[in-house]
């Protein structure tokens, strides 16, 4: 496999407080990899480290991306390298349409033809998207919206979709349905990273996935093993006691990962 991107001993910190301690990790083209990890862990700011959304950070650290160094660069000159990113929360332009903020995703493109045949593919995805082209994205359901932030994202045409938390919020319906779409996003040719708290989903569809606590990552392999790894399903996949969470934390310290 080919490394699309490569994030090296990258350390950030908000004021005095170090959010990500010497993490690394790799993503593969043609994959979904996911992160994985409790509230506080650190993993939306691993991607708004690579995305240039902290200033100044990392404090340490590489993040290549193609073989190129991104780290310090804008986040425009990032988009514009080839990839996007979609926040937790959606994040859509509430006072304009669907149609709009479709539109504002191709904003670093000028091959007007294919932007038109990108929305034409963004739509077939989700095709109750196309029942809302004229309406307000603030008038959207949650769900609806979480389809307008992936789609307005895929519009720049990355290589590299980072996607977080695109489950929050959703019912298990909607859950189910992101995620088939995300799936058939990657058979497309992207790359996804993932960043969720709902382990069994992202694992399930995912190819490599990753746990971070406190920073750092603590475990990584293919997704399919770590459904099946009995720590994983005790502390992430399911309830711990208060003695096995005792035990979790010796785990945790022998299983450290740079």
């Amino acid at each position: 496999m080919t490394t699309l991107l490569e994030i090296k001993n990258i350390e950030t910190y908000y004021d005095l407080i170090y959010a990500i301690r010497g993490a690394s990790l790799s993503v593969e083209a043609g994959t979904i990899t996911t992160i994985l990890g409790n509230n506080g862990a650190g993993k939306s700011t691993i991607l708004k480290t690579l995305m240039g959304l902290i200033e100044d950070q990392p404090d340490k650290g590489t993040i290549e991306f193609m073989g190129k160094r991104i780290d310090g660069k804008d986040t425009e000159d990032i988009v514009r390298m080839g990839i996007s990113y979609v926040p937790e929360g959606r994040e859509v332009f509430e006072e304009l349409t669907v149609r709009e903020n479709l539109s504002m995703g191709a904003y670093t493109r000028k091959d007007q033809k294919g932007v038109k045949n990108d929305m034409k593919q963004v739509l077939a995805y989700f095709p109750i998207l196309a029942d809302r082209i004229n309406q307000w994205a603030g008038t959207l359901s949650g769900g609806e919206q979480q389809m307008l932030a992936i789609g307005r994202a895929l519009m720049s045409r990355p290589r590299l979709l980072c996607l977080d938390e695109p489950s929050l919020g959703l019912s298990p319906i909607l859950v189910k349905e992101i995620f088939k779409i995300i799936r058939t996003i990657k058979e497309t040719g992207v790359t996804i990273l993932l960043v969720e708290q709902n382990a069994r989903m992202a694992l399930a569809n995912s190819d490599f996935g990753l746990i971070l606590e406190n920073g750092r990552f603590v475990m990584k392999g293919k997704s399919s093993d770590l459904l099946k790894d009995k720590d994983v399903q005790e502390f992430y996949l399911g309830q711990r006691s208060e003695e096995s969470a005792k035990g979790y934390q010796r785990w945790k310290r022998k299983k450290v990962w740079r």
